[in-house]
Parts: C-alpha cells; structure tokens; sequence
C-alpha cells in the first residue's frame, strides 16, 4: 500500500470513528464549511460538476446560476458524506419514519406477488440513507460496489453496508477480473428478492448508449439484463434530501419489450431507464452527485 493510500484510508477511519460523535449540527456545519472552502477552490471535480449541471439545466456553465447551483451540489454531496459516516450510529427507525416515500407499492406488491425487484438508481441524494429505508420496511436487498483503493478502504465500506444490512457484491474481483456478481444477482432475483444498482453511469465502458440531457452517454445494461433474464421488475428510483429528511420515488416498472432481440431489448429499457433519471435529476438537480465525467463528448480521446 502506498503512503498515500495509507492516509486516505486513516482519514477514512478517523471520520467513521469521530463524525458520529458529534452533534449532528455540528458535524453538518463542518461538512458545510469543507463543502464551500472546495468550491470557492474551483478544483477539477467542482469544475466538472458546474459542467455536468450546465447541461442538466441548458445554461452555460459560466452562468452565475449553474456557480450556485454548483454550490448548492457540493453541500448536498457533502451532507451524504457526513451522513454516512454517522449512519452505524443512528436510529434505523428515524430514517425510516423521516423518508418521504412515493410508488412503494412498485417493490411490495410485486415481492409480495414472488417477483424480484431490480431498483436502479442514480448517484442522487443518499442512497444508503434509502437502503436502511428498504431494510426497515422488511426488504434487507443485494447491491454491488465498484472496488475501491486502497482493498482495506473498499473492505470497511462492504463492512459499513453490511452492517446496515445489505448484502454487498464486488463489481470486480480482487485484482481485477470477473467477480461473477451477474450470476448472484440472477439467483436473488429467481427468489423474489430485492436487488439495488446504481445505474446511470458505465463503469467498465461496456454500457448501452443512451441520450441524456441532449447528448449521448453509456449506461450500464445489467439491470436491464436482469430483468429480462430472471423476469425480475426494472423499477427505477430518483432520491433527494427535504430539510434534514429524505425523499424517495419509485417509479412504475419498465416492461420488457415483447419483440426485439436481447440486445434491442436492453436498447430500449435502458433509454426508458435514461428518461426517468433525466426527469428526477432535472427536478433535484442539486441533489445529483456526478462529479465525473460522464457524457462521451467529454472523455478524453484514447491515444
């Protein structure tokens, strides 16, 4: 492990140890405080947040309102990381009695019915926050977690998740490599359970061409994939914070087309997929949490 690794994953632990020891508007102005001092930096990830937004809202991202709107990101995006770091600590029930929920009938009647559950979601609000939701309603659920550096940092995040909970699968193997996360997921969703996948960014740069906010992305084709291979329910989800609460909605279910092959298939749903996020994201635009790149007009070409 690198000295740099070293640190980071010391920071990581002192904040797991300290942040939930605080009062809770304390640790909320400290993270504020970091959150502004960043973007007052204009460092490359408040850069491209300003540019992702810009195209989420169709302004020029030189606009003093996508600046603030940018402003507004990195609190939210902070906010997640303080809430995170105290989630072990907290109350499961007052996550769950303050998340402001709507179309919950979209997972519990189709569980209910012996379906699975494929919720796909984008990096918007607090996800984990909606986990502990889930898992409190009865739902404990399987989700996958690209494997972060240093391996000791990625371990106490999988531990973090699996202490609230939920059942965590490695997108890859340790490393690198094939996890065979596809073949768990399909086996969980064959027993009527419940599986969550972020969605609406590619990260092996295999995904499904989509259109986003008017200009061409990838997204990730495994729930889709999921779906039409285990007859699970695609049921997308669009997450955002409401004061020191949450909100949450589930939408309708995606139907898998009844012609095309797989491929035209996964094609279609995940455009559907696109459309519904693109909705949420335009309504919280504040709450979306896409400090990457993300469309492909923005990647560096490969040499």
């Amino acid at each position: 492990m690198s000295f740099t690794d070293r640190v980071v994953a010391g920071l990581y632990a002192v904040a797991w140890t300290l942040v939930k020891l605080l009062p809770e508007r304390v640790a909320a102005a400290i993270f504020q405080a970091i959150a502004d001092v960043m973007w007052r930096r204009r460092g490359k990830s408040v850069l491209r947040l300003e540019s992702n937004l810009a195209r989420v809202v169709g302004r020029d991202k030189s606009d003093p309102y996508v600046r603030d709107l940018a402003r507004q990101g990195l609190r939210s995006y902070f906010r997640y990381w303080m809430e995170i770091f105290r989630l072990p600590a907290m109350d499961p029930r007052r996550v769950v009695e303050g998340t402001h929920v709507a179309g919950e009938e979209h997972i519990f009647d189709t569980v209910a019915a012996g379906r699975g559950v494929v919720i796909a979601l984008p990096h918007m609000g607090n996800w984990d926050a909606a986990g502990v939701w889930l898992i409190g309603r009865g739902h404990p659920f399987t989700t996958v977690m690209e494997r972060l550096k240093p391996e000791s940092l990625f371990e106490r995040f999988a531990a973090f998740r699996q202490g609230i909970g939920m059942e965590v699968l490695p997108l890859t193997a340790r490393g690198g490599g094939t996890a065979h996360a596809f073949g768990t997921l399909a086996q969980r969703l064959r027993a009527g359970k419940v599986v969550c996948l972020p969605a609406e960014r590619d990260l092996n740069s295999t995904g499904v061409a989509v259109d986003f906010f008017g200009a061409k992305t990838r997204m990730v084709a495994g729930p889709a994939l999921l779906a039409i291979q285990t007859g699970a329910a695609l049921v997308p989800a669009v997450m955002w914070f409401e004061g020191r609460e949450w909100g949450l909605r589930l939408h309708e279910e995606i139907p898998v087309p009844a012609e095309g092959s797989r491929q035209e298939k996964v094609a279609v749903m995940t455009q559907q997929l696109a459309n519904v996020f693109e909705k949420g994201i335009a309504e919280h635009p504040e709450d979306w949490h896409m400090l990457q790149r993300l469309w492909l007009d923005d990647l560096e070409p490969r040499s």
